[in-house]
């Protein structure tokens, strides 16, 4: 082989390799960070008592305990995590039976271009298994979160403004067939035109202080009662 031929072999492989690597290594590093926090749940029980926020990046952000200023809340959050990620480590919280659950999940199983179909057909079973698991937990299904498009991040949420819609319509259909409170959360972070307010964001999707505290206020009064 000539050497010119070698040396385009060298560049197409190197290529592929760089390309490889830019596929797999954010999703590596989300699960080794899902993989970390659920290894550090196991060893923080939940009891009877506790309040229990389970969802993705925009739970794990929360420091809801101080924000209510109540010390029985656990945040079980996790980056990045989707439906079935929450099913997968749903033991770690219902074992305790927890006297309430508020659930916020879905945003990135939307990211992933799964329908909507598909979407509830998730949500449904993990609803399910939370009853089965722990049904004297009082549990609370909220809406998928707003998103602001103008930040211009997060593309694979581009044009599906409306999956969310149907999506959020789909949990409040669950939610009204199996008796469970649906909190739709757009009253308190939306803006005049169904986006996420600028003011509580600084990147379109997670939330700031200020989105914290909005949140927390709206749903204030189901976390008390």
């Amino acid at each position: 082989m000539k050497r010119s031929s070698k040396r385009i072999v060298h560049i197409l492989t190197f290529i592929t390799l760089f390309a490889t690597l830019a596929t797999f290594a954010p999703h590596t590093k989300a699960y080794e960070y899902w993989d970390r926090k659920v290894s550090q749940f196991d060893s923080l029980p939940v009891y009877p008592e506790d309040i229990v926020f389970l969802g993705n990046s925009i739970t794990d952000g929360g420091h809801f305990n101080e924000l209510f200023e109540m010390p029985n809340i656990r945040n079980r959050g996790i980056s990045s995590d989707v439906i079935n990620g929450v099913a997968k480590r749903l033991k770690q919280v219902t074992k305790g039976h927890p006297g309430k659950i508020f659930l916020l999940i879905g945003i990135n199983d939307v990211s992933q271009n799964v329908t909507v179909p598909n979407l509830l057909k998730r949500y449904e079973s993990l609803v399910d298994s939370i009853i089965a698991q722990t049904p004297e937990t009082k549990l609370y299904l909220q809406s998928v979160m707003p998103v602001n498009h103008s930040f211009k991040r997060y593309k694979t949420l581009y044009g599906k403004d409306k999956v969310i819609t149907e999506f959020n319509k789909g949990i409040k259909e669950i939610a009204e067939k199996k008796g469970i409170t649906y909190i739709d959360l757009w009253p308190f972070l939306a803006d005049g035109e169904g986006r996420l307010k600028k003011e509580y964001t600084n990147d379109g999707l997670h939330l700031s202080g200020a989105g914290y505290k909005a949140w927390t206020k709206g749903i204030e009064k189901y976390v008390r009662e």
